[in-house]
């Protein structure tokens, strides 16, 4: 295969943050916190969180990124499908919402401003569909800075595009289950315009790919045919994961709240 390995320093500092920041939050600040008589985090929370990170690792470090820049787009197109898509609510749903409040007590006012759903919307797909330009992406994989500011960016809008939808802390909270869920199906179609340039294309869209050397005999075209249906269908599986998840948690929300707490008839006889 031959791809030449970088270390990939600057996305290895950001997971040790992030596990250091939950596990010192999880340790230091569960006294103040955490709610009493609560466990400060599930065993499904601890899952959630560490699977984003280990998802973030290897989205963006040698072989997958690695393939992506030197290869193919596809795999470029899986990367950004990861750090947008899974990487951001597995994070967001991974934190305690009494840890995620302690560490964003004081930003509260700003996150209230920059979290409302058509920011986050606009924003997130505006910048989607800038880093797939074709002189953006070339200017990607040729300048390593600009790469990694390209893709922070991504990966900040993304956990601001998911904030919506996972409440991370109740200060924020804006939709109600019908909205969330009209949220993702709007999210669902933006990515069909760029999809759409890849799919039905007659040439290549990024011209720099036709200077790599290729993997498995696979033709720039068939590589970019590809990376657009794993932005559609991939990610519009994902999205539609997340609405029947939003649909069948409302659904359970309101059986709970119809039928309400059991009671127990009394036995005792008045005197």
């Amino acid at each position: 295969m031959d791809i030449t390995f970088h270390p990939h320093l600057d996305v290895y500092g950001v997971a040790i943050a992030l596990v250091i920041a939950y596990e010192y939050g999880l340790r230091a600040l569960a006294g103040r916190y955490a709610p009493i008589g609560m466990p400060p985090v599930t065993t499904l929370q601890r899952v959630m969180f560490y699977s984003g990170v280990v998802f973030l690792v290897v989205s963006s470090t040698w072989p997958l990124h690695d393939i992506g820049e030197q290869r193919l787009y596809m795999f470029h197109m899986i990367e950004h499908m990861l750090i947008t898509l899974v990487v951001p609510p597995l994070l967001l749903g991974g934190t305690p919402q009494w840890l995620m409040h302690a560490y964003l007590k004081p930003f509260i006012p700003l996150l209230k401003v920059i979290t409302r759903p058509i920011l986050t919307l606009v924003f997130f797909n505006a910048w989607l569909a800038f880093i797939h330009v074709p002189s953006v992406v070339e200017l990607m994989l040729m300048n390593d800075l600009f790469h990694f500011f390209a893709h922070a960016v991504l990966f900040v809008s993304a956990i601001l595009m998911w904030w919506p939808v996972m409440d991370p802390i109740p200060e924020t909270k804006t939709l109600a289950p019908f909205g969330k869920m009209g949220y993702l199906f709007l999210q669902s179609l933006v990515p069909t315009i760029p999809a759409s340039f890849m799919t039905l294309g007659e040439s290549p869209l990024y011209e720099i790919y036709t200077t790599f050397p290729r993997l498995w005999g696979m033709d720039v075209m068939t590589d970019q045919i590809i990376a657009g249906l794993i932005m559609k269908i991939g990610g519009g599986l994902i999205l539609w994961v997340a609405i029947a998840w939003v649909f069948f948690s409302w659904y359970d929300n309101e059986q709970q709240y119809e039928t309400g707490p059991v009671v127990v008839p009394s036995t005792s006889v008045a005197q």
